[in-house]
């Protein structure tokens, strides 16, 4: 599978965004270091998306499974009345892209300047065929992202703004995230379009925190968890 033919074949909306890798990446995510992980290294070709560009659109053909490398992807849909609703955040280490179907039903984006690893999917599921561990693998990367969904339905269904932020936050430090200290890639718009709130809701929402003392903003994209209790009363 030559780099080449990845860079003609993914998004042709955004082939100047794309960039080829130079050289394998050997690097590691310590939070998937699974069997899947290093597969998927060693049948990817890295590539580089600008900040912003386009991975691949919905409606377009699932022909590859993507992995992050560095940066953050989001997948989102375009709804009827014109919203974006987001629809989950992969950050490096995490494997996107993997549908039921035979095509994408959402779009994915490079929130940051973005290195992904790009494979086959036809070739990973055949291996998957002849390797259980890898069709393991596989099914438990199915399933997490099952639970992801699962859980966002119950902070869009259940949860006010002060619940649904504290849950994203809480979300953010459990995925490689420092505990304490979140270094945001996402943009507030983001994080509206991915809690089902306004720009100006999630602004005064992270204001309130401020001012409860549950956590501190230094800057618009670092966060400071001061009171983890209080932010899990809040999601509870």
């Amino acid at each position: 599978m030559q780099i080449q033919t990845l860079a003609e074949s993914i998004s042709p909306k955004n082939r100047p965004y794309v960039q080829p890798a130079v050289r394998a990446v050997h690097e590691k995510s310590p939070r998937n270091s699974g069997t899947s992980g290093g597969t998927l290294e060693m049948m990817g070709a890295a590539m580089s998306f600008a900040r912003n560009g386009e991975i691949y659109g919905e409606g377009e053909a699932a022909d590859y499974i993507y992995k992050v490398v560095s940066g953050t992807v989001r997948s989102y849909k375009l709804l009827d009345d014109g919203r974006r609703q987001i629809n989950a955040f992969h950050l490096p280490g995490d494997v996107f892209g993997l549908e039921a179907a035979r095509n994408h039903h959402f779009s994915a984006e490079a929130v940051t300047r973005a290195t992904v690893l790009v494979v086959k999917r036809s070739a990973l599921v055949a291996l998957a065929a002849r390797q259980n561990d890898v069709a393991n693998e596989l099914w438990t990367l199915t399933a997490r992202e099952l639970q992801k969904v699962q859980n966002l339905m119950i902070t869009l269904g259940r949860k006010n703004a002060l619940g649904r932020v504290a849950a994203f936050l809480l979300e953010m430090a459990g995925r490689g995230f420092d505990k304490h200290i979140l270094e945001l890639p996402m943009s507030r718009q983001d994080i509206a379009d991915y809690l089902g709130l306004t720009i100006e809701t999630v602004s005064r929402t992270f204001t309130q925190l401020e001012n409860n003392s549950a956590i501190e903003l230094p800057t618009s994209r670092r966060v400071v968890l001061r009171d983890r209790g209080a932010l899990n009363r809040l999601n509870a």
